[in-house]
């Protein structure tokens, strides 16, 4: 045990119990979808804060994730002290399901015209401060509930080595100063990054001189439609046995809450698929210095909020930060499910973005009801889609047990009755 550090676990289930101590002294928001840039994109992030999210139209993340997925996903546990702006309605079956089984209160969406919604916050004078994941072009500065300046920054892999943490070396290069050509790269293997990719997009790991030759590619796209400055080339963090992603919230006075520590499930390319938590066997105490380093800096620089960061484990037990998310993460709801899912006494649960199952939502409701009562299985973002005439659903969610085994024994039975992970 860690002696040096108080942190306390969070005791709540939603975001905006977190918030609720930092936005007393003024009327705040959450957006809980990214900016996006493919040409769908009412407000494409195309001036100042660039976001690498696809070098090509084919290859942008799409709408349905952008705009349905994601901030629903944010919503189902966003509780009800501070206000969600919905641009897309979450069905009205998925707002039914969140509201017996994860209390939630639709009073908390606030509905907003997706083609003029940054406008209108803009220029509103409901909210004069909006939480965000990632900064908005097209939302004025003072807007921002963190100086939109700051948050780029500290979004930017650039930053990484300024935290006081240990991680790879790394050297970055503006692209606008030193041409690709130019860059001394090291041996295989390596990784080159862009600066704000999303999602796993914009990292490419370097194995070969085809995955160099593809990822000088992708860049120079980036670079011929405006949306990148600055890359990283890193070392490559060698005979890893785990991946982590670290949580905790720093709230306006620089205190620290804990909200979990996941083990990151993603592709051997490196794209991220979910995460593994033992809510009771996980020690946090091997990562309180790099929480308490990054927590200070980011109270430092003017930053409240959420911050999850990804640690790699090598053989020799040695820590190396890799990349530090300043926002709500992907795997936080699946983090905030600690103390309901301990009090039914299950310890385990896994978090996976790629279910799916035939059906309308509606149907899966039905034919799930009994794993979704037990809370076997949590919903947390559920599109219906239409493929050669024959619907299908895509969810985002939770399955648990008391043990790895029966979890994973669950995972089985809901196979069983055709879930499918799609990965």
């Amino acid at each position: 045990m860690n002696l040096k550090y108080d942190f306390q676990y969070f005791q709540g289930s939603y975001l905006s119990n977190l918030f609720a101590q930092d936005i007393t002294d003024a009327r705040y928001a959450f957006i809980p979808n990214y900016p996006a840039t493919g040409s769908w994109a009412a407000y494409p992030n195309s001036k100042k804060y660039f976001i690498q999210d696809g070098s090509s139209e084919a290859t942008k993340t799409s709408f349905d994730k952008i705009c349905q997925k994601e901030p629903w996903k944010n919503l189902a546990v966003l509780g009800d002290t501070l206000p969600g702006i919905v641009i897309i309605s979450p069905p009205k079956l998925l707002i039914n399901y969140w509201q017996e089984h994860l209390g939630f209160s639709d009073s908390n969406m606030e509905m907003m015209d997706c083609s003029t919604y940054l406008d209108d916050l803009s220029h509103n004078s409901q909210f004069d401060n909006l939480i965000t994941l990632f900064p908005f072009d097209n939302l004025q500065p003072e807007k921002h509930a963190v100086n939109p300046d700051t948050h780029y920054r500290l979004l930017s892999k650039v930053t990484l080595a300024d935290l006081g943490v240990q991680c790879p070396k790394y050297s970055s290069y503006n692209l606008h100063t030193q041409s690709l050509e130019d860059i001394e790269l090291p041996q295989f293997p390596y990784l080159i990054k862009t600066s704000h990719g999303l999602s796993g997009e914009g990292t490419y790991i370097i194995k070969s001189t085809s995955d160099l030759n593809y990822c000088l590619e992708e860049i120079r796209k980036y670079l011929d439609i405006k949306l990148l400055d600055t890359i990283i080339v890193s070392e490559f963090v060698k005979n890893e046995v785990q991946n982590y992603c670290v949580q905790f919230y720093v709230n306006k006075a620089g205190d620290i809450t804990l909200i979990g520590t996941t083990s990151q499930l993603v592709t051997p390319e490196g794209n991220y698929l979910g995460g593994l938590i033992h809510y009771r066997e996980t020690d946090m105490s091997k990562f309180y210095e790099m929480i308490a380093a990054i927590g200070q800096y980011a109270h430092k620089v003017g930053y409240f909020g959420f911050i999850g960061f990804d640690v790699l484990e090598d053989q020799d037990g040695q820590f190396y930060v890799i990349d530090v998310n300043f926002r709500v993460n992907g795997s936080t709801p699946l983090c905030l499910q600690r103390h309901t899912l301990l009090s039914l006494g299950k310890e385990v649960a896994k978090y996976s973005t790629d279910y799916r199952m035939d059906g309308t939502l509606d149907s899966i409701l039905v034919t799930l009801k009994a794993e979704l009562d037990r809370k076997d299985f949590i919903i947390l973002s559920a599109l219906e889609k239409v493929k050669y005439g024959k619907i299908y659903t895509e969810i985002y969610g939770i399955v648990t047990g008391q043990t790895i085994k029966e979890m994973q024994h669950i995972e089985q039975n809901l196979q069983n009755k055709q879930l499918q992970a799609i990965a």
